[in-house]
């Protein structure tokens, strides 16, 4: 069960505490994505994941050496049970035979997500050094769209069909 963040009374230090929370998470499910496709060929879907979960892995590290340096080993007061699914790709998304084409378009609805999250974050956050972090949160979501966005650009493009194998058809073949 998931718990109401308070974004009223969001210190600064349970702020980097959500943020490298909503992180981990987002890196844990690409590399549950990793595990779940298995490698094909280089520049495959799974090799995108792999980027995505390292790229989510240095962010969190980034923020945690942020903390770090303001809070020291202050106990965080943010847990895990605060936030499902914020940056993460749902479950639901990675499919056998994913291209990486498909594989990105599903790295841009996350980034998009996690952007729509700091966007109504702040609309209730009253701390000037919240607003500040999750304004650069929201702001490096934007780059990092962008920046998926033009890797997607130099891939061919899919011909539109979804990918199928038969553990993803959802209903039983016609007879």
């Amino acid at each position: 069960m998931t718990s109401k963040i308070d974004f009223l009374n969001l210190s600064l230090q349970d702020a980097l505490d959500l943020a490298i929370l909503i992180e981990k998470e987002a890196e844990e499910r690409y590399q549950e994505f990793t595990e779940m496709l298995g490698g094909r060929y280089t520049g495959d879907a799974t090799e995108f994941f792999e980027t995505m979960a390292r790229n989510e892995a240095k962010h969190g590290d980034q923020l945690k050496d942020r903390r770090e340096k303001l809070f020291k080993n202050a106990p965080s007061q943010v847990h895990r049970d605060m936030i499902s699914d914020v940056e993460a790709p749902d479950y639901g998304k990675p499919r056998s035979y994913m291209s990486p084409h498909q594989a990105m378009k599903v790295a841009i609805e996350c980034e998009a997500k996690a952007y729509s999250f700091f966007v109504e974050a702040l609309k209730s956050v009253k701390n000037e050094e919240v607003k500040a972090l999750f304004t650069e949160l929201r702001d490096e979501e934007t780059l990092h769209q962008q920046m998926i966005s033009e890797q997607l650009k130099k891939l061919p493009k899919d011909d539109g069909t979804p990918d199928k194998s038969d553990d993803d058809l959802d209903e039983p073949p016609a007879l």
